[in-house]
């Protein structure tokens, strides 16, 4: 077996870890214990490139007892787990390739080592195995079926992709599905970008003037959790309809140009390039925190912080403090990259469990119906979201009701009326 991580001796750690999170992942072990049986992924090669945390780590376990032949890489730089990685080869016999921290090259060398594996079905977050395998790696695409997308920003790449016409094979958009991007966006977004947040400074959110960028489902919960502990909540937008939300749930909201001369604390998560930029900068207070909990580092536009500033220097764990040359100090957190894995450990393991449920069960889906698919995007068929749902449910000891036979006949019926 082939990997390439940080330290193999850091395995034990890690597998206590792995398990301490599939007691929070109930949904996903349902499913493991039926893959298993049924053998349902028996000799599908199946390349991944997602954060290799302890949720992953349960989800790639998933796939192996179902019988996958598993490679994985990192989808971002800083998200490794260097211990969940270790564990996941010496404990879990899966081939890993990432180390915390690992530059550019060493980066697209483990994409490229992944797609070495001839994968059948591809798992991405964020769409850098994707386009890797379009751009340069087309070797690879006859043995492909299909592919799974988890986050936002990798389903607008796959969408454009497909409008161009030069999408390769049929992509599942995972994000799509209510029981991800309601909860895992939402919920799991929201706590743990103020758990990075936090984990990094140590600063007081109560009272501090905070900035969310964007208020899609991720922004949402991000200005939702940061109203939770105090803080006077901004809103920047460009879509009206949901500035009219962010208004109508309570929130201020005004252009960034404005929100940049007042904010204390700012989080951009709108999944487009140089939201924060030069003009910004120059307007922010002397100590202004700046963060990003969009997928990729492109949200804040580092380079032109670097022109402004006369020097710079790291004054914490995932603190940079960028000195600008009239001395105003601005501090980016996490290298701009998501500040909940930079510094802090991600979502937690029972959001993961429905977002990683959906990816089980796309691929299984993928297995049985990619060949008859053609090469666009597609939603996560609604009987499996509504099979998520309902195993959380069940998990949670919740019950629902059912609807009559008089019910579901009047609900497609047009005969009565008042």
């Amino acid at each position: 077996m082939i990997y390439d991580v940080k330290d193999i001796s850091l395995s034990e750690k890690g597998k206590l870890r792995i398990e301490w999170a599939q007691r929070e992942m109930p949904v996903l072990s349902l499913i493991k214990e039926e893959f298993k049986i049924n053998n349902t992924l028996k000799n599908y090669n199946i390349g991944c490139c997602l954060h290799v945390t302890t949720e992953t780590a349960n989800l790639m376990i998933t796939l192996k007892e179902g019988g996958a032949n598993v490679f994985l890489c990192a989808s971002n730089p800083l998200s490794t787990q260097d211990d969940v990685a270790a564990s996941l080869v010496k404990d879990y016999g899966i081939s890993v390739f990432a180390i915390r921290g690992e530059d550019r090259d060493t980066y697209y060398d483990h994409l490229n080592k992944v797609l070495d594996n001839k994968p059948n079905i591809t798992m991405d977050d964020g769409g850098d195995l994707v386009s890797t395998i379009m751009k340069e790696r087309n070797d690879v695409l006859p043995g492909i079926i299909g592919g799974t997308e988890e986050t936002t920003t990798g389903v607008i790449r796959f969408k454009s992709m497909e409008k161009e016409g030069i999408l390769k094979y049929p992509i599942i958009a995972v994000n799509d599905a209510m029981t991800k991007h309601f909860f895992d966006n939402r919920y799991g977004t929201g706590q743990s970008t103020l758990d990075g947040i936090i984990r990094a400074t140590n600063v007081l959110l109560s009272g501090k003037s905070f900035v969310v960028s964007g208020y899609g489902w991720c922004g949402k919960g991000v200005a939702m959790r940061a109203r939770g502990m105090g803080a006077k909540v901004i809103v920047t937008e460009v879509d009206s309809i949901k500035a009219i939300e962010a208004t109508m749930d309570g929130f201020q909201v005004m252009k960034m140009e404005d929100a940049s001369k007042i904010g204390d604390i700012f989080v951009t998560v709108t999944g487009n390039i140089n939201v924060l930029r030069e003009e910004h900068f120059n307007n922010m207070k002397d100590g202004a925190i700046i963060a990003n909990s969009g997928h990729f580092n492109v949200e804040i536009d580092i380079n032109a912080l670097e022109k402004l500033s006369s020097s710079k220097r790291i004054v914490r764990d995932s603190i940079e403090e960028y000195t600008l040359k009239n001395n105003k100090k601005i501090y980016l957190l996490g290298e701009g990259r998501l500040i909940n894995l930079a510094a802090a450990e991600g979502h937690p393991a029972s959001v993961m469990d429905m977002s990683f449920a959906n990816q089980a069960l796309s691929a299984e889906y993928l297995s049985k119906e990619g060949k008859k698919l053609e090469n666009k995007v597609y939603s996560v068929p609604i009987n499996i979201d509504r099979r998520i749902a309902n195993l959380k449910l069940q998990s949670m000891g919740i019950t629902i009701d059912k609807l009559t036979k008089e019910q579901e006949e009047y609900l497609t019926s047009w005969q009565i009326g008042t």
